[in-house]
């Protein structure tokens, strides 16, 4: 599997701790910045993790601001993108099981480190179950049209 990954400014510091993660996990990863806390706009940071997971270059992204809410209405503005904002376990594997979401967005002024970690592996962890959730999904995409 491999993730791409970025934020805005204010989700910097939580990025560093997933990518701690990815790393102790062994997922490959890219990232996609920034490189420092100088403020950006986040539907720049969006774009290319989205883009990539869209081409096939990456298994799914990451995204991670203030409160996930922005890079999560970027995401889904691009074509093939299926975003979940969260902030619990039990939704990072209803999200994967049931909506087969190729990106994650999470908001850092929202949930600490030590359970967006929990809340990432859930994510990697969980296969979609396709069946009458692929019907749904099939649907889903089919608005994007």
């Amino acid at each position: 599997m491999k993730i791409a990954i970025s934020s805005d400014h204010g989700g910097n510091r939580l990025r560093q701790e997933i990518m701690d993660l990815l790393t102790e996990r062994g997922v490959e990863f890219e990232d996609f910045g920034p490189k420092n806390d100088d403020s950006v706009d986040y539907p720049d940071y969006a774009t290319p993790v989205c883009e990539g997971v869209v081409e096939g270059r990456f298994n799914r992204g990451i995204l991670i601001c203030g409160t996930g809410i922005g890079m999560s209405i970027a995401a889904n503005k691009i074509k093939g993108i299926r975003c979940a904002l969260v902030h619990d376990v039990f939704s990072a594997k209803a999200t994967r099981g049931h909506n087969d979401t190729n990106v994650l967005a999470m908001g850092e002024r929202v949930v600490g480190a030590g359970h967006a970690k929990e809340i990432v592996s859930a994510w990697l962890d969980t296969s979609f179950e396709g069946g009458r959730h692929a019907v749904r999904i099939e649907k889903l995409m089919k608005l994007e049209d």
